[in-house]
């Protein structure tokens, strides 16, 4: 379809000199669940493998990840996590149980990827681990010395066990889930239910050391807002004891799709109709985080306890062909552009909003990589967290409508069809900018006050259909490339954006 004039889809300040709170790093982290082929065939390929690896895990995939900046990895789930017994992965591989995946497939796990090859992996990739305990069909026992075999120094037993299996010294463990979906596939508890487990498992997973763990108490699905409140009541009842003593996050979880959870769409054949509720969908999350933390200003107005989003992305249904419990989907311009509306509301909400893990890394929904053989295909979506990097740890910038955005109505609802964020870090501006109108080119005006800028670059991620897709024999089909349509005039940073296009302008301060 030939693409319609450049329209001006957004007029706004960004005011250079009002600093907004942290863009934590830790927005951007990512997910590895034993679940398809995101472990097994992803992430690890074993020692014997053809494939280049190093002690079992995949080169090729570490290579890639390590150009997100990859903040923090959460493992083993999921639902995986509260079937899952950390005992059965430690020690020789060949004498390790094997144990039958219930939730994915209902295929045999042989254990052979366990604590050290993912904190072997978190080394590689020079991330931070997020380990969530079994709380659904494990002990609290169970979570107790799983903590101390990560993380205890001296000859306390489990660290004398992570000894004898080959580690010396203990890892350094940031983030640690208290259950996963409690609501649903990790117990299907109520919310005073969860509280009190939580309240028990948070206590003994104990800090050893110098290691603090950020403990995230496994929240709610979607805008549940009373388990949040639940939850948060816990915590107002420890009387003068700092909530950071007990959990120092609260996690919900929230998937995009175009249709309902039992006919989600396809991830590549679909149509305008289709396109714009997945939009609509995306958007939606701004409504979640705010409700959310609206509930925890309630309980903790200086907010002291996080609001993590630990699952979030795309969920289509299965390629045709592939196992339906292996979750596999393609990943479309569509997807990229999902992507890039969730960092816009993460950057706007950083003040709460501190942690979040798109689901997954590999070969599972909304992935970063897909592989074939000993191919790998780097998605759209890799390449919209890649051109993001900057706003890692950068500080926000309020971005402020001078008129209202252009907009699609979708079902009576009007939808924004351009989103835009920036930071400032090191010296330089960075913006994103998105532009949600498959049909139609937009202009973006930001008047940039405050400061003086210079030397804008532009990259930008578009294609001539939002269905389109990298593969094995196109693995460049979507991928960046310099963004001509930009410039300053008179400190006003002028962008023309193609349709379906995610784009990021970096600015120097002088």
């Amino acid at each position: 379809m030939p693409e319609r004039p450049h329209h001006l889809a957004l007029d706004a300040v960004v005011d250079l000199d009002v600093p907004g709170p942290t863009i934590s790093r830790h927005l951007y982290g990512q997910f590895a669940e034993h679940l398809g082929r995101c472990i097994y065939e992803g992430f690890w390929v074993g020692e014997d493998s053809d494939i280049p690896n190093t002690a079992g895990i995949r080169a090729d995939v570490v290579e890639a990840l390590r150009e997100l900046s990859v903040p923090n990895l959460r493992w083993p789930g999921g639902c995986f996590a509260d079937e899952y017994h950390w005992q059965d992965g430690v020690g020789p591989r060949d004498h390790r149980p094997r144990m039958v995946n219930t939730h994915w497939g209902d295929v045999v796990e042989d254990n052979s990827f366990g604590t050290h090859e993912f904190m072997a992996l978190c080394e590689l990739l020079g991330t931070e681990p997020y380990v969530s305990a079994n709380v659904g069909s494990g002990t609290v026992q169970e979570t107790s010395d799983w903590v101390e075999y990560l993380t205890r120094g001296d000859d306390a037993p489990m660290a004398r066990l992570r000894r004898r299996n080959g580690r010396d010294e203990p890892w350094k463990v940031t983030f640690f889930g208290i259950g996963n979906e409690p609501w649903g596939c990790g117990g299907n508890l109520r919310a005073d239910q969860f509280a009190s487990l939580a309240r028990a498992h948070a206590t003994y997973a104990r800090n050893h050391g110098d290691n603090r763990l950020v403990r995230v108490a496994a929240g709610a699905s979607d805008d549940d807002y009373s388990w949040t409140e639940t939850l948060m009541q816990q915590v107002a009842t420890l009387g003068d004891a700092e909530p950071r003593d007990l959990f120092q996050a609260v996690s919900f979880h929230f998937y995009t799709f175009a249709g309902t959870w039992g006919a989600k769409g396809s991830a590549t054949e679909f149509g305008r109709d289709e396109y714009w509720a997945t939009m609509r969908k995306a958007l939606d999350v701004r409504r979640l985080i705010a409700g959310h933390a609206a509930v925890m200003d309630a309980y903790d107005p200086q907010a002291r306890i996080a609001l993590a989003l630990d699952e979030w992305g795309t969920w289509w249904d299965v390629e045709r062909g592939t196992n339906p419990g292996f979750l596999y989907q393609q990943n479309a311009m569509r997807d990229a552009l999902v992507a890039a509306v969730h960092f816009d509301a993460f950057h706007d909400n950083a003040r709460r909003l501190r942690l979040a893990n798109i689901a997954q890394t590999v070969n599972v929904l909304q992935s970063m990589l897909l592989t074939d053989g000993a191919r790998l295909i780097r998605t759209p979506t890799f390449h919209a967290f890649a051109m993001s990097t900057g706003h890692q740890d950068a500080t926000a910038l309020p971005v402020r409508e001078r008129s209202p955005r252009a907009h699609h109505v979708v079902g009576g609802t009007p939808v924004a069809t351009v989103s835009a964020s920036a930071s400032t870090k090191d010296g330089a501006v960075l913006v994103s900018l998105t532009n949600l109108d498959p049909d139609a080119a937009a202009t973006v005006r930001l008047d940039l006050r405050g400061a003086v800028v210079a030397d804008p670059v532009g990259t930008v991620l578009a294609a001539d259909d939002p269905a389109a897709h990298n593969t094995v024999d196109a693995p460049d089909t979507v991928a960046p490339r310099p963004l001509d349509g930009v410039r300053l005039d008179d400190g006003v940073l002028v962008a023309e954006l193609p349709a379906a296009a995610f784009a990021t302008v970096r600015l120097t301060l002088t």
